[in-house]
Parts: structure tokens; C-alpha cells; sequence
């Protein structure tokens, strides 16, 4: 296990430096810059790719295997109440995810790939991914490079929840499949004191969102997880006018693919009729996202004998319903995921989410013990 304090030091400034410049989705230009010019300066190669943002990098002379180490880099729209001395520069900008924790913890494995490049036995792929938080960059990098070759890909979530150094992963269903819904009512707007001379939408939006709460409880075996969370609703801009138009929307998710499509059907059925009912007409836009995350059984079973020995402990995962569209990636090539400890307790996405740097000790080695591994399972 890799543990040189210098190191680790100068690495949590870099940590520190990212935090404190965060880039939403798609919108990673100076993360790049910043990322491309750390890896240049340690002579590692960067491939050319039509990524708009996000960065491919190249460790390793021989012919053999290709493994895929990856890491997000974008960050949220959510304004940072952390009072760090490195907090966000960018208003309602923040890591509240802590994808620069992820991608310092790639830099710092791809230091130390680098220094032992003439002992690899195949080649080493960096891949760190822009727009992870809206679920469209890890389809960028599957139209950007060619995964086919792959034998492997790792990456990992750091996990507020577990204690500092923990590591832990599931054979199946870690994450969920995310949709997305955007739905709109249309009616006919008129005077609030008339509602006969018109059609009101926010009625039938709201009895709409009301029959959606029993699909989960009424249609879905209580043995199995999913949830359909209306997040955002909107009509109207003062008191006294019925609108023309309702408009709500919010995320499905669940384990299995066959209750995701049955989800979907239901809630288009209810949308559409309970429209229908009221006269109305109803559109359904659907953004679909990644599905469960479920790490390949080989790779699964070599590398949970392997992270014992760069955890501090190991916990047993339990299924989360939180998405991840690393699960794209599972399409083309086996994949492996795991959760790492952070220890500070704050949940993701929230305005004081803090991340201690001494969980770079464990998150470097286990890129480093994946490596390893896989290189040991894939040249048998």
C-alpha cells in the first residue's frame, strides 16, 4: 500500500484547488485545461478525442490489456455554506458531490502508474468524465473512444455515510436505473373567478400527480425497491388567473429492468387518461438515464479478495437508490464500482458537504490495487 506523507499532502492542495474552481456539467473547460496540464506535466500522454470537455489519458508501452480507470469532474448548481478557506469562487457553483475528490484521487493513481509505466504488462486508459451529474458523459466517452478493446473499467463513489477508509461494493443492483420525466398539462386559461369559461390545469395536474403515488404502492411487489419522486411543479404567476398550462416533473428509479418499463407504462397511462378525463391534452418528455449498476461477477469476485488489503475495513453495501451513469459503461465492457468512505457524515448534494482528504490514501490505492489485480485475473 502506497502511504508516502508528502505525497498525499501536495495531492489534497491539488483536491483543495479543484473544490475550490467547480464547473457544472458540460461546462468543464478550465477543469480540463487544469487536468491536461497536470498530466503533461508528468509525461503522461493525452489522447486526442472529439471531447468538448473531459480528458482520456494514456499510461503503459505494452501490448497487453486495457484497463480503464475513470473519475467524474463536473460539479453542481447548488451554493457552497462551507466556509472552507478553498470554498467555491464560482457562485451557486460547488462540489457537493465530490467529483474533485474523485478526479485528484485518478491524478494521484496516474502519478504513480506513471513512475512504474515500464513494469505494466498492457496499457492503462485515465478517463475523467465530464457530465456525470446530468447522466451524458459517459455516453460522450463511449461515442468519443472505442471501448471494445477494453478488458476492464474501475471507478468508485466516495460515500459520506461509511467511515473514513471503508470500501465496499455489490455484486448487483449498487445503484439504480434513473429516468427522468418532464410533464405537461394543457388547458385553457380564464379568470379565476370563472373557472366554468375555461379548463383548469392545475386541477388535473394535481390529481395526476396524486394517482402517480399509487403505481409504487399499489402496482410494484413490497419486496421490491423503486421509487417515482415528483421533484418540481409549476403553473401560473398570480393569484387571481387560472392558467393554460401545468407542468411538474421529477425521476423513476429502480433495480430491475422489467419493473422499470412496467413503471413507465403506468404512469403514462394515468397522465394520458386522467388528461384525457378532464378534456385536457398531456406530454410526456422523457429523458431516459443509465440503468442499475452491477459490477461484472468476475472482476467482482477478484477484486473484493483484493480491497481488504488497502481498506481500512470493509463494509457489506446495502442497494442504493441513488444513480450513477458509470452503468453505460457496463454496455461495452466489464465493470467493476465501489463505494469508498469519507467519513464526515454530510450527505451528497448538500450546500455544507465536506470531504477529508485523508480518504486519498485509500481512494489512490485502490486504483492502484484494481491495477494490479486485474492484471494478475486478466493474464492467466
Amino acid at each position: 500500500m502506497f502511504l508516502e506523507t508528502d505525497f498525499f499532502q501536495q495531492l489534497a492542495l491539488t483536491r483543495q484547488y479543484l473544490h475550490q474552481h467547480p464547473e457544472l456539467s458540460g461546462e468543464e473547460i478550465q477543469t480540463t485545461a487544469f487536468i491536461k496540464d497536470f498530466l503533461q506535466k508528468e509525461n503522461i500522454t493525452v489522447l486526442e478525442t472529439e471531447l468538448k470537455t473531459g480528458v482520456i489519458a494514456e499510461i503503459g508501452t505494452s501490448d497487453g490489456p486495457t484497463i480503464g480507470l475513470r473519475a467524474d469532474i463536473d460539479a453542481l448548481p447548488i451554493t457552497e455554506e462551507t466556509q472552507l478557506p478553498y470554498t467555491s469562487v464560482h457562485p451557486g457553483v460547488m462540489h457537493a458531490c465530490g467529483h474533485d475528490f474523485h478526479t485528484t484521487s485518478l491524478l494521484g493513481a496516474a502519478i504513480i502508474l506513471k513512475k512504474n509505466e515500464a513494469r505494466l504488462p498492457g496499457k492503462i486508459r485515465l478517463v475523467f468524465q465530464p457530465a456525470e451529474e446530468i447522466f451524458q458523459g459517459a455516453k460522450q466517452v463511449m461515442d468519443a473512444v472505442d471501448l471494445s478493446s477494453w478488458s476492464a473499467m474501475v471507478g468508485f463513489h466516495n460515500a459520506p455515510e461509511l467511515p473514513l477508509g471503508a470500501i465496499g461494493a455489490r455484486a448487483s443492483k449498487q445503484m439504480a436505473s434513473v429516468d427522468r420525466f418532464f410533464v405537461t398539462i394543457q388547458g385553457i386559461g380564464t379568470h379565476a373567478a370563472h373557472p366554468d369559461q375555461g379548463s383548469d390545469p392545475i386541477v388535473t395536474g394535481s390529481q395526476i400527480i396524486s394517482n402517480l403515488q399509487a403505481i409504487i404502492s399499489r402496482h410494484i411487489p413490497a419486496s421490491e425497491q423503486a421509487i417515482l419522486s415528483v421533484t418540481h411543479v409549476n403553473a401560473g404567476n398570480t393569484w387571481n388567473v387560472i392558467p393554460d398550462k401545468f407542468q411538474f416533473e421529477g425521476t423513476i428509479r429502480t433495480f430491475d429492468e422489467t419493473l422499470r418499463k412496467k413503471i413507465i407504462d403506468q404512469m403514462k397511462k394515468i397522465v394520458t387518461h386522467t388528461a384525457e378525463s378532464f378534456g385536457q391534452i398531456a406530454t410526456i418528455d422523457w429523458i431516459t438515464g443509465p440503468g442499475p449498476v452491477n459490477n461484472d461477477p468476475k472482476l467482482f469476485k477478484q477484486l473484493s479478495l483484493a480491497i481488504p488489503a488497502i481498506a481500512k475495513e470493509t463494509v457489506a453495501l446495502k442497494s442504493n437508490l441513488g444513480g450513477e451513469d458509470f452503468a453505460f459503461y457496463q454496455e461495452q465492457v466489464p465493470t467493476f464500482f465501489a463505494s469508498i468512505g469519507t467519513g464526515k457524515g454530510i450527505p451528497l448534494h448538500h450546500p455544507a458537504f465536506l470531504i477529508d482528504d485523508e480518504a486519498l490514501v485509500y481512494s489512490v490505492n485502490y486504483y492502484l490495487k484494481a491495477v494490479e489485480t486485474l492484471f494478475d485475473l486478466l493474464l492467466v
